[in-house]
């Protein structure tokens, strides 16, 4: 507990120094950083941003709007390196995955063509996937001018909310980390169960097929 205290404290104490030497354009960098480093909590850096802003340290609505520019670039790179992948090597290294199929990773492929454009938007609003629905948006190749949009949007929305949260609570901005914390672990929970459910029917289905093909050889074999 200690440690993970100390942790938080460290990033905190960064995120200070960084925005009360560069003001402003300092959120955007610790909020980029945090796209490409998720150890790095937005639900730290992002009250004290606000915190800072009501001790009148920096501009709020210029806090928000520097965060919200740190994320666009954070998620640009994180796009970029999706793009890099592209669709066949990432096809590659998903067939590669224990239990799962070629057929799986077409699924996958088209669910996000389909509900890519809600799923960058909304995607920057929820814990640990917020940084990471870049890559696949990026390796399926979204249109800039669609991606960079919705994902302004979507980090304005996250981002004005803890910014926010931050200013009003005042020396009481952690608790906005808490309350954060309860988020992305049942975020967590959801995947983990999501995980084990697919792992069990795909064993399942795995050990049908192969009965199936046991009891075909022993047809043929009388």
């Amino acid at each position: 507990m200690s440690s993970a205290t100390d942790n938080l404290n460290a990033v905190a104490q960064w995120a200070v120094g960084l925005m009360e030497a560069l003001g402003e354009p300092g959120v955007a960098i610790a909020i980029a950083l945090e796209n490409l480093f998720p150890p790095l909590p937005s639900e730290v850096i992002l009250p004290l941003a606000g915190f800072t802003a009501s001790q009148g340290a920096m501009n709020l609505i210029g806090a928000i709007i520097w965060a919200t520019v740190g994320s666009v670039v954070g998620a640009i790179a994180l796009y970029l390196i999706g793009a890099w992948l592209g669709r066949d090597r990432m096809h590659r290294l998903l067939v590669k995955v224990p239990l799962v199929s070629v057929e799986d990773a077409n699924r996958t492929e088209a669910w996000f063509d389909k509900h890519g454009k809600k799923t960058v938007f909304f995607g920057r609003m929820i814990p640990i996937f917020r940084s990471l629905i870049s890559i696949p948006a990026g390796v399926t190749r979204m249109p800039m001018l669609v991606f960079i949009p919705l994902t302004a949007a979507g980090s304005l929305i996250w981002n004005t909310l803890f910014i926010l949260a931050g200013f009003y609570l005042g020396e009481n901005w952690n608790v906005v980390e808490e309350y954060a914390g309860f988020v992305q672990n049942a975020v967590i929970a959801i995947v983990l169960i999501a995980i084990v459910v697919f792992v069990w029917r795909r064993v399942y289905a795995l050990r049908e097929r192969r009965r199936g093909e046991i009891n075909e050889l022993g047809e043929h074999h009388e």
